[in-house]
């Protein structure tokens, strides 16, 4: 590890690269009671740290490897930092990558005068193909995290961080994908200044690294989520495994909710956009804040970059005050008679905004509604259920209800009494030209589709609701030709609000 740590002081990283700013978030630092600051990695040339890895591997190459060229699989930052190193070091650069791709990540990387090579609906496809041209074409392959010098390159966040604050500091939350960054800043910190922590922040469904550590071993999850693409990583590199197992303190998750919240909270402190994954290490800090009641700490965050489709956003805005428990969703019925709703908004909701109202009549005698109300802690939730149901209101909490949120919130609209024996699913379309002809083509059949929900959020993968009626056809046939559809999907016919409005 010494020879490791002798790379970082020695890579090359700043004929590319430049020293990025350790801001002070004097609001949210203010607001928690602890010196909160942020490394500014979003404002490398290609809003992303990682160039820094990329170009430091490139800038070892030998005379030879060089006019050969590179080759790298990536669906975003990866491959916008070794198309850049490469224009600047005046080498041939191929760069596979998935079909999903947003254009904007496509454009940003031709821009630098790379190859473009759209192959696969992921980036382990993308990665396999990468393998049969360079094994073709004789190039250098150039991994995203799992590389010496890569890591190395990483690593001088760090260098420039303990020389930007030589004084007191008590933890570092680092994002982690593949374990590149984390592995590098790591072994960094963890030599020099063992007194400070070290935290990796990962989304509660792209967690390989959290349960690689936990198992004592290197996992592969089955599936990872889409929304932080840039840490949706199956499974976290062999040599950053090895770093993170000796150096790191402990592994925080986040959800998806934690995460907008977490977004929200860099634009407020610098008035950026960061993308998902750069806005995860801040979502774990304030949740480190929130859980340990920590105070009167000096905390740091990576903002690990800042390439965000515009599109998200709507998304992000939408799911940022259940993050921040600001807000709190419920499924509530209450009788179908006169005065009844008056009663719910005056001697219930009180003096809370109401966020969001959904109405619908069940029958003569009772309605559902789906409401957001305003909260100011998480106790609070519990403490408005106990207060509907004391009035004789029945309710259910909604606010982690994952399908909830997604679809039935903008779907509310009661049931079809012509609909027999229906199957609810969730799936994750791949964005691209004929993934819905594909669906309809497999699923064909002895069944209808009895209810169908689709809404763009501005990632690679679209979050798609289908109810199936099943008729007289097979169970085990319909599962059969959605597991060769190879979509992602999540069965939701057991799911409360699926029964209570639609």
């Amino acid at each position: 590890m010494h020879s490791l740590f002798k790379k970082i002081l020695t890579s090359s990283v700043y004929e590319a690269a430049v020293e990025t700013p350790l801001d002070n978030a004097e609001v949210l630092s203010g607001r928690f009671n602890n010196t909160i600051l942020l490394k500014r990695e979003d404002q490398q040339p290609v809003f992303s740290f990682k160039l820094r890895g990329a170009y430091n591997r490139l800038a070892s190459l030998s005379e030879e490897e060089k006019k050969k060229g590179v080759i790298a699989a990536s669906a975003g930052n990866h491959a916008q930092g070794v198309a850049f190193g490469a224009a600047k070091l005046g080498i041939r650069a191929v760069i596979v990558m998935p079909v999903t791709t947003p254009q904007i990540k496509v454009d940003a990387v031709k821009k630098f005068g790379a190859e473009v090579v759209l192959h696969g609906e992921n980036y382990s496809i993308a990665a396999d193909f990468a393998a049969g041209i360079q094994a073709k074409e004789e190039l250098v392959f150039v991994h995203p995290f799992d590389d010496e010098l890569v890591i190395a390159g990483q690593g001088t966040v760090a260098d420039e961080l303990l020389r930007q604050n030589p004084g007191r500091l008590d933890a570092v939350f680092i994002p982690v994908g593949g374990g590149g960054l984390i592995a590098g800043m790591a072994l960094y910190i963890k030599t020099l200044r063992p007194d400070i922590k070290v935290f990796g922040v990962e989304p509660l469904d792209s967690d390989a690294m959290y349960q690689s550590l936990k198992k004592k071993k290197r996992v592969e999850l089955e599936s990872v989520g889409i929304f932080a693409d840039g840490v949706a990583v199956r499974q976290v590199g062999k040599l950053p495994y090895e770093i993170c197992r000796k150096h790191v303190d402990d592994i925080i998750r986040v959800s998806t909710d934690e995460l907008c919240g977490g977004i929200k909270a860099v634009y407020q402190a610098t008035r950026s956009v960061v993308e998902p994954a750069g806005g995860l290490a801040l979502a774990g800090l304030l949740q480190y804040i929130r859980t340990t009641g920590c105070e009167d700490q000096h905390l740091v965050a990576v903002n690990s970059g800042a390439n965000m489709n515009f599109e998200r956003l709507r998304y992000v805005a939408e799911r940022t005050l259940v993050g921040e428990e600001q807000e709190a969703l419920f499924a509530v019925t209450i009788p179908e008679k006169t005065g009844s709703l008056k009663k719910f908004c005056i001697e219930l909701v009180g003096d809370r905004n109401i966020t969001e109202f959904n109405y619908r009549m069940r029958d003569r005698k009772q309605a559902h509604i789906f409401v957001g109300i305003s909260i100011r802690s998480a106790q609070e939730r519990l403490d408005f259920s106990e207060k509907l149901t004391a009035a004789g209101y029945a309710n259910i909490d909604m606010t982690d209800n994952e399908l909830a949120k997604t679809h039935i919130r903008y779907m509310v609209g009661g049931h079809s009494e012509e609909v027999k024996n229906e199957r609810l699913f969730r799936f994750w379309f791949p964005e691209t030209p004929g993934a819905l002809v594909r669906f309809l083509e497999t699923t064909r059949g002895k069944r209808n589709i009895s209810l169908f929900h689709y809404r763009a959020q501005g990632g690679d993968f679209g979050r798609v609701l289908v109810g199936f009626e099943l008729g007289d056809s097979n169970e085990n046939d319909l599962k059969e030709r959605l597991d060769s559809l190879g979509y992602r999907y999540f069965e939701e016919t057991n799911n409360t609000a699926y029964s209570l409005f639609l």
